[in-house]
């Protein structure tokens, strides 16, 4: 077998990348990657001969073949779901509490499910904590479907989840018996021994040393990990507590050396490492980039060495784990793996090392794009010395301490990661905010990979060189500064946020959304969570390549906005932040405002927000009980826009009886009305956006409101985000 591959008449890197193509054709539905994949193959019919082209031709049926069962599995699977589920089969190496919170992944009738349950006491909180063994639960509970995207460029769950073989979500209502069982499926019991082993590491290490521990051993970080997995975030380097090819390389070797050391042979070795390769991906929950680093140092033993290396772990990934490439993980651990591939032979010395940490950061960046949207240029720095202290000297010191802890813990090294995080904190304070690139389409993003691999291949050409960069600045540029007009009305949880830019850059966001009303609990049922702004409202900024808000516009003075709007002013240059004449009176909500540092100004009635070659005109409400909201309204390229606080009828009848618009943009309370119905009629609006809050019940009264109104509605509830996009006239697309 080995030898057959051995002798493979066409490079097994073309033969990988033509199968990579054929997946994302099938698994995708990419026209793009149908195309890709054509056009290797008809390269393969010019290049080879006829009988070279069969062989290859039969490979392809083979692995599409495979692509295809997959998919039409995932497809069947997602159809047939279940109704009741009675019995779960807990996971115990994804159990995460988070304060009141329960969650894990469980087995139950052949199907996995990410199951959730909400703590009913401190002592049970406790106990989930501290459970290992393998338990099975008889519950009382639903079942749901996966939430998918709701916005652009958002976080699809449903997909997330897809990919890991879960079809269906389930909340507990009644834990009805919880009991210990034992099983013979190895995958089950790896994940109790992770389990155990995090356990074990809580109960003997104090905080921080604790999370670097399970980080950099088993590859998990739990959440009072949450503010420093942030800072790290920040800086571009969290990718350090990705287990990757270095943990693969340390624990292998130390493997490795004990048993020759016990008189064992280099070839009973090779057999060997498969069982420890196994157990290993398992006490580190079969993350894809130990897969992918256990299954190169496997094929490395048999002496495939570099480009071939890296092709033969492409095909075997598609055989055992036909997920893997749809993850981000999976993607940025082969395209890490491919890059030190082309560049490892030349690394010499540290001239060689920073060279290669430049190349990796700049052949990486289109992919980083493509799922961040932005780069933070001091990780490249950071990485080159972090990467030295958390390989070389944290992963041996804490491996030799978790070894050491079965007879005595040995706590006294936490100083050493107090400091640690002591010194990501003042690097946190001193760096600058990422650079924002916006997330290229396909289409760029592939053209931008051809570009930087022609840069490689002609970097000794000056000319030929400079002509290269040029076009992959055009390419970033274009992501960037997107040649088009756009109103974008997000889906926020609670409250609203609508983002209008125009063809010459100008920005302008009305509101941020709303923070969520947490109940008073007790310390125990505290917990971390993240807000609508940093899961919504800025990743989408930022996926639209924003580095500058110009003006931040406050609708209402609602104190639930304040945190979402420190958290953007951290996050983007904010021009000025203007607020109504009754906002500037309120002493404490101005107060926590002018924690952002940006200028405060006041918006009065009547004035102009300049913006698509024309400007929304600002017209303060009347209403008494609602003297800081306001309404804006102007005529933005073809169309005019009417943007509400709260309508009400007697506000729009009396103060602007001949008032219409194309196009009425409101929140959820200024329609939960049926007068209101009226009161769109009189407008005479073609669409109708409401934002919906999902925490609250939306109260459809006016169930006649489509025909009475003879316009398109849309819901952000519905919908998800609804974005107007265009360069003289709008055209409307949803994410739903």
């Amino acid at each position: 077998m080995l030898q057959w591959i051995s002798r493979f008449p066409i490079p097994k890197i073309y033969l990988s990348f033509l199968l990579l193509w054929l997946y994302y054709a099938i698994f995708s539905a990419s026209f793009l990657a149908l195309l890709g994949f054509v056009f290797l193959l008809v390269c393969l019919f010019f290049q080879f001969p006829w009988k070279t082209v069969t062989k290859i031709l039969l490979i392809c049926s083979i692995f599409g073949s495979w692509f295809l069962f997959q998919k039409w599995q995932q497809e069947e699977a997602s159809r047939n779901l279940v109704d009741t589920v009675d019995t779960v089969r807990i996971l115990s190496d994804t159990i995460k509490v988070n304060g009141d919170s329960l969650s894990f992944r469980g087995k139950a009738e052949g199907r996995l499910f990410q199951v959730y349950y909400k703590l009913q006491s401190e002592v049970e909180k406790e106990k989930f904590q501290d459970l290992s063994e393998l338990h099975e639960m008889v519950v009382k509970g639903k079942l749901a479907s996966p939430q998918g995207a709701s916005n652009f460029a958002g976080f699809d769950y449903r997909n997330y989840l897809k990919t890991q073989g879960i079809y269906q979500t389930m909340t507990i209502s009644e834990i009805v018996e919880l009991k210990q069982i034992s099983s013979w499926d190895i995958g089950e019991n790896l994940s109790s021994l992770r389990r155990k082993a995090v356990v074990w590491i809580k109960r003997n290490f104090p905080d921080p040393m604790r999370n670097y521990m399970t980080g950099l051993l088993l590859g998990h970080l739990d959440t009072d990990f949450e503010e420093m997995n942030e800072l790290y975030s920040s800086l571009g380097i969290i990718h350090l507590f990705a287990l990757s090819g270095m943990q693969v390389g340390f624990f292998m070797n130390a493997f490795k050396k004990s048993l020759l050391r016990l008189g064992l042979t280099q070839e009973k070795f090779k057999w060997l490492a498969y069982p420890f390769s196994l157990a290993y991906a398992g006490l580190t929950g079969f993350s894809a980039s130990v897969i992918r680093s256990l299954l190169q140092k496997l094929l490395a033993q048999h002496g495939f060495k570099s480009l071939d290396n890296f092709a033969l772990t492409i095909l075997i990934l598609f055989l055992i784990m036909p997920n893997f490439f749809l993850t981000a993980g999976g993607v940025l651990s082969c395209a890490y793996a491919f890059i030190l591939t082309m560049t490892g032979e030349e690394v010499v010395g540290i001239k060689g090392l920073v060279r290669e940490s430049c190349i990796i950061s700049l052949g990486i960046l289109p992919i980083l794009s493509f799922y961040f949207s932005e780069f933070q240029p001091w990780s490249i720095l950071l990485t080159f010395v972090f990467s030295f202290l958390f390989d070389m000297v944290l992963l041996p010191l804490l491996s030799i301490l978790f070894c050491l802890s079965f007879i005595y813990p040995i706590t006294q090294f936490n100083f050493l990661f107090e400091w640690l995080e002591n010194i990501i904190r003042y690097i946190s304070q001193l760096s600058t905010r990422p650079l924002v690139f916006g997330q290229p389409s396909l289409w760029i993003l592939i053209l931008l990979l051809i570009t930087l691999a022609l840069i490689y291949d002609y970097r000794k050409n000056v000319k030929k060189l400079s002509m290269l960069v040029i076009v992959a600045i055009s390419f970033f540029l274009v992501t960037k500064h997107p040649l088009e007009n756009e109103i974008t009305v997000l889906d926020m949880e609670q409250g609203r946020s609508i983002f209008l830019r125009d063809m010459a850059g100008k920005t302008i966001l009305l509101d941020v959304g709303e923070k969520l009303a947490v109940e008073k609990k007790e310390v125990w049922q505290e917990k971390a969570i993240t807000s609508n702004a940093k899961r919504s409202l800025i990743p989408y900024l930022k996926s639209r390549g924003v580095a500058k808000i110009d003006q931040l516009v406050l609708t209402k003075s609602e104190p639930m906005q304040l945190d979402h709007v420190l958290e953007i002013s951290k996050a983007f240059n904010l021009g000025e932040i203007l607020v109504t004449e009754e906002t500037l009176s309120k002493r404490e909500f101005m107060d926590k405002l002018k924690e952002s540092k940006v200028k405060v100004g006041a918006i009065k009635t009547g004035q102009q927000l300049p913006i698509f070659g024309n400007s929304l005109e600002v017209i303060t409400s009347q209403n008494s009980d609602e003297k800081d909201s306001m309404v804006l309204y102007g005529k933005l390229l073809n169309q005019t826009f009417l943007v509400t606080g709260n309508i009400e009828e007697k506000f729009l009848t009396k103060s602007y009886p001949k008032l219409h618009a194309d196009v009425v943009i409101s929140h959820q309370q200024a329609s939960k009305k049926k007068r209101d119905v009226e009161v769109f009629k009189t407008l005479q609006a073609k669409i109708t956006v409401i934002s919906v809050d999902k925490k609250k019940k939306f109260k459809e009264k006016n169930g006649e409101s489509n025909q009475e109104l003879g316009n398109s509605i849309y819901q952000t509830n519905q919908k998800g985000a609804i974005r107007f996009k265009g360069w003289t006239t709008w055209n409307v697309e949803t994410v739903q």
